[in-house]
């Protein structure tokens, strides 16, 4: 069985005893260091609590999309199926009649929550449910917004999540951090009363009901469930022009005091960016170099994981435009016939940019990712070993939970003593403060208390021995380096060629199926097998009257099947390409005759197509002269 971490334990501990009626508790906090293995414990808690019988299905709640698909990944591990005896599939489900499809349980976002309130509402009051809700922080306390003049906006996630918190049977809330950027209380979190003229919130960790479970970075650190962090610092100058015109500019950005500001947006768009991101390409380049040298000889990287355990790059930009930007030039540094497959971009305004995150996390290629903040919180992707953090947010919480992009073990890198956690940011004050915290919490230093906010119920942890390798360098010296583009990032591994390569649909990690990616499959076989009897009776004018187009063979499909694909569940699904693979369409067609909700559709879709469709049935031609026989 695969060892759990100390957070994990305590979870399954509490799971078990309010399994066994043991404890009156049925909310738990799991405040986990960014990177600490999050995505395990509402599996644990899911498996107990079904086992007895306290719950009927389980809901998982996460805060973007492409968070969807890990939670799924989480339900579907076979390694965890089997140590922890569970047979739950959860799904990834849009906002339809019946989100389980008859399995246990569901993924969805907060956006899909806010967009169909009612939908959820009366899902959970049909079922008994467990609620788990990830990254919780970004929720804020509906009663403390008042007299905001945003609240309306900044709390609708907030008042749509809170009926289900309320109707769950258990909730599992999960977060990275227990405090907010702008100081806000959280959603559902037990606050004390505030004592005094004192206005700071502390969580009442002995409130009824609830078990809090803490995992900070040290433990991490300590279990070696997370890499030890190393910066790159990079100073430099910058030069603008003010509101009025006037041209303004400091010497370092580390000195750069009230002009910090602006001097960041002007080097995150300047040349100083472009020699952060030649550096921190090199160094990835000389490290993917370094473990493929070492994979070639060691065997770390076993059958089925060919290419696995190199090493990427996540570029985290400011803005969409700038993230093309430098897209652009980190392509212009690889070989062109390779450029677009080994560095992509994933931000909102692209269509592929799920199928692009998602080829990042489970495929060899593409080594480079660009985004903004599709890929940075709760992405889990091991082979991450570099990040350069070229944007302006300073808030803890976000740089916390960008730097976890790199700190997670690929347990296909070799020994853990061998991986590299490297983050290349600027310079500037904020950050700098920043890193020193983090660097505290790696150091034998007595962490600095400022507010007991923090003093989570951690259990304490032998202190290891320094491991921060601090790094400093000047924009303006690396700026002139030639990086010449290396056959790490240009080329495949060694006996891998392009044709060797995973298929872009590959549903998961490993050869693990999840359930959406079943149901897609499923779905496009139906409509390949579809579409080619349409061609099938159109060339062998197996259709004497009425018309043959793929629109009327999918009507006649959902009348035959009583129900259109995208509701099916899977084993509906799977039941109509067996019913496929035995019948031909064209004998059914008089089931849409009559069917008034056909012929609207079909007037609809002529107009729209100039009375042409795709799948038109072809006219015959004439018989050549003197034949008797019709044109081949």
């Amino acid at each position: 069985m695969p060892a759990l971490r100390s957070h994990q334990t305590l979870v399954a501990g509490v799971a078990a005893a309010i399994a066994q009626r043991q404890t009156d508790v049925r909310d738990v906090l799991a405040a986990v260091t960014p990177g600490g293995g999050k995505s395990l414990l509402p599996v644990i808690m899911g498996a107990a609590l079904m086992r007895a019988g306290l719950i009927d299905r389980i809901c998982w709640i996460v805060p973007r999309d492409s968070l969807r698909r890990q939670a799924e990944e989480a339900f579907a591990d076979p390694r965890w199926r089997e140590a922890l005896g569970h047979g739950i599939a959860l799904r990834a489900a849009e906002n339809g009649r019946d989100p389980c499809r008859g399995l246990q349980g569901y993924v969805t976002t907060y956006q899909a929550v806010a967009a169909a309130p009612d939908l959820h509402l009366q899902e959970f009051r049909r079922h008994r449910y467990l609620l788990a809700v990830d990254e919780l922080h970004h929720l804020p306390a509906v009663a403390d917004t008042a007299t905001a003049a945003t609240a309306e906006d900044e709390t609708a996630w907030s008042r749509s999540i809170l009926p289900l918190l309320e109707s769950a049977a258990a909730r599992l809330l999960m977060s990275g951090t227990l405090e907010r950027a702008d100081g806000r209380p959280i959603l559902w979190l037990p606050y004390r009363a505030p004592l005094g003229v004192r206005r700071v919130r502390e969580i009442d960790f002995k409130a009824p009901g609830w078990a809090i479970v803490g995992y900070s970075r040290r433990q991490a650190l300590a279990e070696k469930a997370i890499l030890p962090v190393t910066f790159g610092a990079m100073d430099g100058t910058a030069t603008w022009l003010d509101a009025e015109r006037t041209t303004r500019s400091v010497d370092a950005l580390s000195r750069a005091g009230e002009n910090t500001r602006d001097a960041l947006f002007t080097a995150l768009r300047t040349g100083f960016a472009q020699a952060m991101l030649r550096e921190a390409y090199r160094s990835c380049r000389e490290h993917r170099a370094k473990r493929r040298a070492a994979g070639n000889g060691s065997g770390h990287e076993g059958a089925g994981h060919e290419g696995a355990g190199l090493g990427k790059l996540l570029v985290i930009a400011p803005d969409q435009e700038t993230a093309r930007n430098y897209l652009d030039t980190l392509r212009g540094w690889m070989p062109g016939a390779q450029a677009a497959r080994m560095a992509q971009i994933a931000i909102s305004e692209r269509r592929d940019a799920q199928e692009v995150v998602a080829a990042f996390r489970l495929r060899p290629e593409p080594a480079v990712l660009v985004s903004v903040a599709m890929a940075y919180e709760g992405l889990d992707a091991p082979a991450i070993s570099h990040v350069a953090c070229l944007t302006h947010i300073r808030s803890r919480p976000w740089l916390e939970q960008a730097i976890a992009r790199a700190t997670r073990v690929d347990p296909h890198a070799g020994a853990y003593e061998q991986q590299r956690a490297v983050i290349y940011h600027p310079s500037d004050m904020m950050f700098e403060r920043f890193r020193q915290m983090v660097e505290t919490q790696q150091g034998t230093r007595a962490m600095v208390k400022t507010r007991r906010q923090h003093e989570l119920p951690f259990e304490r942890t032998v202190e290891a021995e320094p491991e921060i390798i601090p790094l400093e360098s000047n924009a303006t010296a690396l700026r002139f380096a030639v990086v010449a583009p290396g056959p790490d990032f240009g080329n495949p591994p060694p006996g891998h060629d392009s044709a060797d390569r995973p298929a872009p649909d590959r549903a998961a990690k490993d050869g693990v199926q999840v359930p959406s990616a079943v149901e897609h499959h499923l779905r496009q076989r139906i409509g390949q097998i579809a579409a080619a009897q349409v061609i099938e009776d159109q060339d062998n004018n197996l259709v004497a009257e009425g018309p043959v187009s793929y629109h009327t063979y999918n009507a006649v499909l959902k009348r035959c099947m009583n129900k259109a694909r995208s509701e099916m569940t899977l084993s509906e699904l799977e039941a109509a390409l067996g019913w496929l693979e035995r019948n031909r369409i064209s004998d059914h067609l008089h089931l849409i005759a009559d069917d008034p909700q056909y012929r609207w559709s079909s007037r609809r879709k002529a107009r729209g197509a100039g009375s042409v469709t795709a799948f038109s049935k072809p006219a015959r031609r004439a018989p050549p002269p003197g034949t008797g026989k019709p044109a081949s």
